[in-house]
């Protein structure tokens, strides 16, 4: 009765190193490339950006999409608005 939740916990432990092995590895090859606008350059990559938090959204690049978007408006400054109008 005691070996099965000694398997079960073997079990985990090697999917967790397994998986650990596997963002590591993504992580080395998308560290050589020094671009993460550009898409993974394998599944283990992906998996990490993935995990990390540093993915991209929609699949294309963030700065096309800031370029092409208006500027914000800008808040009133006036000091008059504060101070009271004369």
């Amino acid at each position: 009765m005691t070996t099965i939740p000694l398997i079960i916990g073997l079990i985990l432990a090697t999917a967790v190193l397994i998986g650990y092995v596997i963002v590591m590895i993504g992580m080395r090859q998308d560290d050589r490339r020094m671009c993460l606008a550009e898409p993974p350059p394998s599944h283990a990559a992906g998996l990490a950006r993935r995990v990390t938090g540093c993915h991209v959204r929609g699949g294309g690049s963030t700065r096309a999409q800031t370029a092409s978007t208006p500027p914000a408006r800008a808040a009133r400054t006036d000091h008059a608005v504060w101070h009271g109008s004369r």
